[in-house]
């Protein structure tokens, strides 16, 4: 996969934010706009100064898309957006990848653009970039190792710290574009759940595998850029993170489907909804898979602005623990969605962070009875000005697949 990004200028009626820019993402010959604002490294620069932070170290990843518009993979060439809380930032980046950089949200901005050579230090030339009296800087959290340990030596004084807590409450806030973003991407996903609940997918007697291919072609027909997930058949159900293997599908086996992936726009979909192949196994699958739809319907009503992350986790847990499967659901109830599958909120016991309009997660309850089968009914919400919205429109009814 290849993809480049340049830039062409665009008001963005729909959020108080100023100007924005439209990334245009070429992808196998395909264009898509994304919006960035570059207001985004003003409110960095505010979470820097409320922390006490002097500067902010940005690699490749999901942060450098969100603070630069710079989508590059990370790579042992060292990349890296300077942001000091005084002064220009900087664009740090190999001098192969400078017309790159400069057509990327942050380039076309005006932010300037340093460029290394192969005998140059680029750890160095990241570090001049801020203000010699700087003492405590901020890296990006998923930072290669090799570079953090150069950045830091370069830096040679002062304090180290994670960029999570001046990036995360600024991602987990989306604009309404990112909302918007968001909710196309589950709509996206809901015509893959659709297509395997109409037998569009066959998968009485083809493995795991083959159906995750399938599934996975389907993602990629309907605007994601990549494909990921799982699918889990009979006993392989009750376990949350399986990987589609080579077990063949057969009649009456529960098939656990939940599939997620970034789409055109950069922003991930996340679905899971759980089939049964022929009939129902038994009557406890049925009963408790109703459970499963009743928890996530609990924990969808109790979406509200004010609310804290943790009190959505216990609803859920509540409808669970008082059916009497309380120790089969051994996850957290949903997670932060954006530029990352899982990001910031967390929907877990004792979680505190007080939901807010624009925050996207998954609600996803699961009763998982290990050596015979499991349920789980994920969808992404967003914390709405009076209450919530369900972004994901596929059935939660249990389809029984017959092809």
């Amino acid at each position: 996969m290849t993809t480049i990004v340049m830039l062409a200028s665009h008001t963005n009626t729909g959020d108080t934010m100023p100007t924005d820019i439209l990334v245009t993402r070429v992808h196998d010959g395909e264009q898509t706009d994304v919006t960035w604002t570059p207001d985004r490294l003003d409110r960095a620069r505010e979470q820097m100064a409320e922390l006490g932070v002097d500067g902010l170290l940005v690699t490749p990843g999901s942060d450098l898309v969100y603070t630069a518009g710079y989508h590059i993979p990370a790579l042992s060439r060292l990349t890296c957006f300077v942001i000091p809380s005084q002064g220009e930032p900087a664009l740090v980046v190999p001098s192969l990848e400078e017309a790159e950089a400069a057509n990327s949200a942050a380039g076309r901005s005006g932010v300037t653009i340093r460029t290394w050579h192969e005998t140059g230090d680029p750890a160095a030339l990241a570090i001049s970039a801020l203000p010699e009296s700087a003492e405590r800087v901020a890296l990006s959290g998923r930072t290669w190792f090799d570079h953090a340990i150069a950045l830091q030596r370069a830096f040679g004084r002062g304090e180290f710290l994670s960029a999570g807590p001046i990036l995360g409450p600024l991602r987990m806030r989306k604009t309404s574009a990112e909302v918007d973003a968001l909710r196309d991407a589950s709509h996206a996903m809901d015509r893959v759940h659709d297509a395997l609940a109409a037998g569009e997918v066959p998968v009485i007697g083809r493995t795991e595998r083959e159906i995750y291919r399938d599934l996975r072609e389907l993602m990629l027909a309907v605007g994601h850029l990549e494909a990921g997930g799982n699918v889990a058949s009979g006993p392989n159900s009750a376990s949350p993170h399986h990987a589609p293997g080579a077990r063949r599908v057969g009649e009456k086996d529960v098939l656990v489907v939940d599939l997620a992936g970034p789409t055109d726009s950069g922003y991930f979909s996340d679905c899971a909804r759980t089939y049964c192949v022929g009939d129902v196994p038994d009557d406890e699958f049925a009963r408790y898979y109703r459970i499963v739809d009743e928890a996530n319907a609990a924990a969808f009503a109790s979406v509200s602005a004010g609310v804290p992350a943790g009190e959505v986790d216990r609803m859920a847990r509540d409808v669970i623990t008082a059916a009497g499967y309380g120790p089969a659901f051994g996850h957290r109830t949903g997670h932060g969605i954006g530029l990352d599958v899982h990001e910031s909120p967390f929907m877990r016991a004792g979680n505190e962070q007080t939901l807010e309009p624009g925050m996207c997660f998954s609600i996803e309850p699961g009763i998982y009875l290990p050596g015979r089968h499991g349920a789980r009914i994920e969808d992404i919400v967003t914390v709405t000005g009076n209450g919530a919205e369900r972004f994901n429109r596929a059935t939660h009814d249990l389809v029984v697949l017959t092809a």
